[in-house]
């Protein structure tokens, strides 16, 4: 059964209000052609759950966000997210800050439909200060005191992949899967945009087993976006357009959605 959208009835499936789940890592194959159609409708008080860079400076400055959850927003070479920034120095945004580790279990146990998964990641640090409500349980094997890390459940997921077929099953070639698959498990619903929707065969030639990340059963909706991660890197089909990211830091949100036609 072929899952093929558009960018335009993905965003047709959301709602203003959700928990949204956005893969990648900074400025690192974002989903950027869903996030722009996102940018051109009219949600808005979404929660976003992102190794975040500028799908969430992006989605700020646009005033769709009523909460981000992160462990950073960065655009990688450019080390804080500008917009993202000044959403958060004038209080337009609310914002919940986990270690990178802890944000992977929260992510991990909504996965596995945990509530909440334990970890030694954010023990003695401000992370337990300046989040309150987390809470820590002791080890019935030993009494270690972890935090319990509550799970990153999203009502739906948007990643972008090198490669994919009709059904949903998606393909990395790139040096690092950045936890999309668990972005997809994590989530109510997923969406995959890709560079190209290929036949399945083609899938297992492109590159090693391991690289196919995401199964159908994980997916709702296949959208084939070549160039939908610019103006970050989506390797090996192409890199970060750094001269690009650099304007990106000094104009307004409304040019990028110029530039994406």
């Amino acid at each position: 059964m072929s899952k093929v959208m558009t960018v335009e009835e993905v965003v047709a499936e959301l709602d203003s209000g959700m928990t949204i789940g956005i893969g990648g890592w900074g400025s690192r194959r974002k989903p950027m052609a869903l996030v722009a159609g996102i940018l051109r409708s009219p949600l808005k008080d979404l929660t976003i759950v992102s190794y975040g860079g500028a799908d969430v400076g992006l989605l700020c400055a646009a005033g769709k966000v009523r909460r981000v959850i992160a462990p950073f927003v960065t655009l990688d070479s450019i080390p804080l997210e500008p917009h993202f920034r000044r959403a958060r120095q004038q209080g337009t945004i609310a914002f919940t800050e986990y270690d990178e580790g802890m944000f992977m279990f929260g992510l991990l146990a909504a996965a596995h439909r945990l509530p909440f998964l334990p970890t030694y990641a954010g023990l003695g640090s401000d992370v337990m200060r300046v989040n309150p409500e987390l809470r820590t349980v002791r080890s019935p094997y030993g009494g270690e005191e972890l935090v319990a890390v509550p799970a990153l459940r999203t009502d739906a997921a948007l990643i972008h992949l090198n490669r994919a077929d009709a059904g949903g099953n998606a393909q990395y070639l790139g040096p690092d899967p950045y936890f999309d698959d668990l972005y997809a498990k994590a989530a109510e619903r997923a969406y995959v945009s890709c560079e190209r929707v290929v036949a399945t065969a083609d899938l297992v030639g492109a590159g090693p087993v391991q690289s196919l990340l995401v199964s159908r059963s994980m997916v709702r909706g296949v959208v084939e976006a070549p160039g939908g991660a610019w103006f970050t890197s989506c390797e090996p089909d192409y890199g970060r357009d750094e001269e690009r990211q650099r304007r990106y830091t000094t104009t307004d949100w409304r040019e990028f959605l110029d530039e994406q036609g």
